[in-house]
């Protein structure tokens, strides 16, 4: 089986909150390592590099358009393990925001490229349902800490 169209992950999620207060919990890592990061050396700003921990990821900020978009290229440093992610916030009339976010550019081999859009699926999956519940609920899930406990990767091997 060879790959006709190079995956990407998606994941989207409503959240019950304006776009103001939904695009401010991307941008401002005290609120987002509440659901997502456990730490941040600042707050998502244009043309601006910083460190993400939880896997130690390098970001470069490429585009802020606040309460609309947010465009980063991001890895571990590697660079085979860049990608750009993008978040769009769509303001709707009923005072919610729905969040779409999307991971292109992974490199590696086609079983690589595959495995890599599905897991940042999942993860960005989880990432806005912690968002979803900590904006709407103020509850902190511990979605992303919870999902890898001690550092397990998976529980499924490849055979």
């Amino acid at each position: 089986m060879q790959i006709q169209t190079t995956p990407v992950a998606l994941a989207e999620m409503l959240i019950r909150r304006p776009v103001s207060e939904v695009f401010e919990a991307f941008v401002n890592p005290e609120l987002t390592r509440q659901f997502w990061f456990t730490k941040s050396s600042g707050r998502l700003e244009a043309d601006k590099q910083l460190r993400w921990d939880w896997e130690s990821a390098q970001v470069n900020v490429k585009i802020i358009d606040k309460n609309k978009r947010i465009l980063i290229e991001w890895g571990t440093g590697d660079p085979d393990s860049a990608t750009t992610a993008e978040w769009i916030f769509t303001p709707r009339s009923d005072e919610s925001t729905f969040v779409s976010t999307k991971e292109s550019g992974f490199g590696g081999s086609g079983d690589d490229i595959v495995q890599r859009a599905l897991a940042s699926t999942q993860g960005f999956t989880l990432v806005l349902a912690g968002a979803k519940a900590l904006l709407e609920h103020r509850v902190r899930l511990n979605l992303i800490a919870d999902r890898f406990p001690d550092n397990i990767v998976s529980g499924w091997r490849a055979q």
